[in-house]
C-alpha cells in the first residue's frame, strides 16, 4: 500500500506490520445473502440485487441528492447519492446495462431507496460481493473496502507454523491451527468456527503473556538470592514501639516475606494491600532483615510526594533503633546529592528511600539486599528489574495500595507471589459516604464551614488542571477561587504542574493546620497520608472510575474522628455511572471495588490507562476470558518446569510464539540466562 495509507494503517492497527494487520479484527458481520424481488424488500434489510438502470435524476442544488432509478420484474428502487460527480456515476451506472447492487433498504414517499450502496458491480462480478461481509474498526481516511483488501493481502503471507499448543487441550477444545484461525476469524463463513477461532487466539495471546512472564521468574529465581534471617531484636523493638498491635493479615504476609528472604533463592514477591490495611508497617519490618544481615534496603516511590511521605514516616521508626535513613529524589543537586551518592556507595546509609531517580546509573549501593518498590503500576513492569540489578542476589518487594482482581494480578504479575493485606487495622470507622448532585453544591460548602470551625480539614478533588473548552469539567485552579471567596484565605492548591518543592510546601501546610481546605487534581490519589483530614469531596465523581474514587476516598479516615466522602455528580447519570457510584456508597472493600471495576470499565483503563504498567491485550478480553488466563497460567508453569531453555519441539515452537507477540525480551532472557 501507498505511504499514507500505511500511516493510516499504523494509526489503526497499533503498529507497522503485516501481523498488525491480522490481529485487527472483526467487531461485526454483515450478512448480504438476501436477494429479495424489489417488490418484497422491507426497511431496514440489507440485499443484494440485480437491477436495471432506469435512469438519472441529478439535482441542480448541491445539498440535494443525486438519484438513479432501478427496476427488477417486479418493481423498483432509488439509489441516492450525496456530493458524486455525474460523469462518475453515469460510468458506474449506465442507464439500460444490469448491475448489482448491495445496501441497507430505507423507504422513502413508499418507494424503496439506498442510500450511497456498499456495492456496485457488474452480474458477472457477483461473487466479488461477499455474503458474509466483516465490519471492521476504523479511522478517518480508510473504509472498510480498504482494510478488507488489505486483510485479503495480508493473508496471503500466512505460513504453516508449527503447533506451540497442547495437544491434548487444543482437541479438547475443538481448536483449529494457527493458520486456519486467522482465516476464520476474517471469513466468518459458519457461526461455530469463528467462535472456535476467535478463542484459540485469545488463548495464544494469553499463552504469550504467561510464559513471559514465567521466563521472567524463572530468570530471577535461577539468580541465587541471599539468606537473611528474619530480623530478631531490631524488629522486636520495633514492633513494641508501635502505638498498635499488627493484623493477623500483615502477621501472615510478614511471615511469607521471611520464607523467601531466608531461602537461597530471589524473592519476587507482589504485597497487596488496601487502603490504609498497613503496607508501609511491613514494609520496615522487611527492611530490618537485610539491615540486621549487614545490607542496605531501598524503597522507591512513583512521586517526590510520596516518597517524602514514607521517609518522614520510617524516619523516627529507624533511626530510633539506629539506622541511618537517606532520601533521594530528582530534587538533590550538587554538593547535597554527592554526599547522599557517596554514603549510599559506602554503605553509611543503610535505608534508602527515593523515586525512580535510585535507577540512575550514578546510583551505586554498597550492598543492596532488599528492594521495595511502591505503587508498582506507575512504572513499567519490568523496571523492577532494574532497580533489583543494583545489588547482587537483591529481593524484590512489590507493594500496591490499588486492589487488583486476580486476572489482572495475572497479567501484569503472574511472575510474582502475592501476599494480601485483606484486613484494615482495628479502629478505623468506617467513612460516611454521600452521593450529591452538583446543584446542591451551596448548602454542602455551609456545613463544611460548620465541619472546618470545628477543626476538620478537607480535600476537594477536581479532574482537571484548567478550564477546557472541550470538556465542562470543574477545573481545579477556578474551584479554588471559589473556594477562596466561600471559605477564605486559609485553601490551598496542588496540581501536576507544579514544581516538587511547591507541592512539597503546600502539603506541608495543610498537614500541619495551616490550610482548612486543599484543591487538588488526582496527584493525592495515591499514598498521601493527613491523619486530620476527614473530609473528601470528589467533583465530577461520575467522570472516574471506582478504583480511583476508591483510593481517593482512602485518603481520610486515617484518624480516629468520623469521616465523611462526598461525591458529588452532574446529571443525569447513565447506567454505569450510577452503578459505579452506588458501589461506593455501598462497600469499603478494596478487592470488591476492584472486580466490579473490571466489569464496569475493562482492563484497559482499571488502573488508570496508559501510565500504568498493565499489558494490554488485542485478541483476549481478560474481562470474559478468566478461565483461558488460568489455564495459560497452569500451562506457562508447567511448560518452565519441563522445558525451561525451551529447546524441546513444542519449545520452538513457542519460541515463535513469543516472536509473533512481540515478546522477544523473553527470548533475550533464554539467551543470556
Amino acid at each position: 500500500m501507498g505511504p499514507k495509507n500505511a500511516k493510516l494503517f499504523e494509526k489503526l492497527t497499533g503498529g507497522p506490520k503485516v501481523l498488525d494487520i491480522l490481529w485487527h479484527l472483526p467487531v461485526d458481520v454483515v450478512d448480504r445473502s438476501a436477494a429479495p424481488k424489489l417488490s418484497d424488500v422491507k426497511p431496514g434489510q440489507v440485499i443484494t440485487v440485480e437491477v436495471t438502470v432506469d435512469k438519472h435524476a441529478p439535482n441542480q442544488r448541491k445539498s440535494q441528492p443525486y438519484r438513479v432509478w432501478c427496476r427488477d420484474e417486479s418493481g423498483e428502487i432509488n439509489l441516492v447519492f450525496f456530493h458524486m460527480g455525474k460523469a462518475w456515476l453515469e460510468k458506474m451506472l449506465p442507464v439500460g446495462e444490469k448491475r448489482v447492487i448491495s445496501g441497507r433498504v430505507e423507504f422513502y414517499n413508499g418507494t424503496p431507496q439506498i442510500v450511497h450502496p456498499d456495492a456496485v458491480v457488474k452480474p458477472e462480478e457477483r461473487d466479488e460481493i461477499e455474503k458474509l461481509e466483516p465490519v471492521y474498526p476504523l479511522t478517518q481516511g480508510l473504509t472498510n473496502k480498504i482494510v478488507r483488501k488489505a486483510v485479503k493481502g495480508a493473508l496471503g503471507f500466512i505460513p504453516t507454523l508449527p503447533n506451540w499448543l497442547d495437544e491434548a487441550y487444543k482437541k479438547r477444545n475443538q481448536w483449529p491451527d494457527w493458520h486456519e484461525a486467522i482465516k476464520a476469524v476474517h471469513f466468518e463463513k459458519d457461526t461455530d468456527i469463528p467462535v472456535k477461532a476467535r478463542t484459540r487466539l485469545a488463548y495464544d495471546e494469553l499463552l504469550a503473556n504467561q510464559l513471559t512472564l514465567a521466563l521472567v521468574r524463572s530468570r530471577m529465581k535461577k539468580k541465587s538470592g541471599r539468606e537473611f534471617k528474619p530480623a530478631g531484636m531490631l524488629r522486636e523493638k520495633l514492633i513494641k514501639a508501635l502505638p498498635f498491635a499488627l493484623t493477623g493479615a500483615q502477621k501472615r504476609s510478614l511471615a511469607e516475606i521471611d520464607a523467601d528472604m531466608e531461602s537461597p533463592l530471589k524473592m519476587l514477591r507482589l504485597l497487596q494491600g488496601d487502603v490504609g490495611s498497613g503496607k508501609t508497617i511491613v514494609a520496615a519490618l522487611a527492611m530490618l532483615n537485610a539491615v540486621e544481615c549487614g545490607a542496605q534496603a531501598a524503597l522507591m516511590a512513583p512521586t517526590e510526594i510520596l516518597a517524602r511521605q514514607h521517609y518522614e514516616g520510617l524516619t523516627p521508626l529507624l533511626e530510633g533503633l539506629g539506622i541511618r535513613v537517606i532520601a533521594l529524589t530528582g530534587r538533590d543537586k550538587g554538593k547535597e546529592r554527592e554526599v547522599k551518592l557517596q554514603q549510599i556507595a559506602n554503605g553509611a546509609a543503610q535505608v534508602v528511600i527515593g523515586t525512580h531517580a535510585l535507577f540512575q546509573e550514578s546510583v551505586e549501593f554498597a550492598d543492596l539486599g532488599l528492594a521495595i518498590i511502591d505503587e508498582q503500576h506507575r512504572f513499567g513492569v519490568h523496571q523492577r528489574l532494574e532497580l533489583s540489578n543494583k545489588g547482587k542476589g537483591t529481593d524484590v518487594l512489590v507493594m500496591t495500595a490499588t486492589p487488583i482482581p486476580r486476572t489482572l494480578t495475572l497479567t501484569a504479575y503472574g511472575d510474582m507471589d502475592v501476599s494480601r493485606l485483606d484486613e484494615k487495622p482495628p479502629g478505623r470507622k468506617p467513612i460516611d459516604t454521600r452521593l450529591i448532585p452538583i446543584e446542591k453544591i451551596e448548602p454542602m460548602v455551609e456545613g463544611l464551614k460548620r465541619q472546618i470551625a470545628n477543626g476538620d480539614r478537607v480535600y476537594w478533588v477536581c479532574p482537571l488542571v484548567e478550564e477546557s473548552e472541550k470538556l465542562d469539567l470543574a477545573a481545579a485552579e477556578e474551584r479554588y477561587d471559589i473556594l477562596k471567596h466561600w471559605i477564605g484565605e486559609r485553601v490551598g492548591l496542588i496540581h501536576g504542574r507544579l514544581k516538587p518543592e511547591e507541592k512539597d510546601a503546600v502539603m506541608q501546610k495543610f498537614a500541619k493546620g495551616d490550610l482548612d481546605v486543599l484543591v487538588a487534581t488526582t496527584v493525592i490519589e495515591v499514598g498521601v497520608n493527613v491523619p486530620e483530614a476527614t473530609i473528601m469531596v470528589i467533583e465530577h465523581a461520575e467522570r472516574f472510575g471506582l478504583s480511583q474514587l476508591h483510593q481517593l476516598r482512602g485518603r481520610v479516615g486515617r484518624g480516629g474522628d468520623k469521616s465523611y466522602c462526598f461525591l458529588l455528580y452532574t446529571g443525569p447519570l447513565g447506567e454505569t455511572a450510577r452503578e459505579r457510584l452506588s458501589v461506593m456508597r455501598e462497600t469499603e472493600d478494596g478487592f470488591l471495588i476492584a472486580e466490579r471495576d473490571l466489569e464496569l470499565r475493562g482492563a484497559g483503563d482499571i488502573l488508570g490507562v496508559k501510565q500504568s504498567g498493565l499489558v494490554f491485550f488485542r485478541l483476549a478480553n481478560i474481562e470474559g476470558q478468566g478461565e483461558l488466563l488460568a489455564a495459560a497460567y497452569d500451562d506457562a508453569r508447567l511448560i518452565i518446569d519441563k522445558d525451561p531453555e525451551l529447546k524441546s519441539p513444542r519449545g520452538e515452537a513457542l519460541r515463535t510464539l513469543l516472536y509473533l507477540f512481540e515478546r522477544d525480551q523473553a527470548i533475550r532472557y533464554l539467551s543470556s540466562g
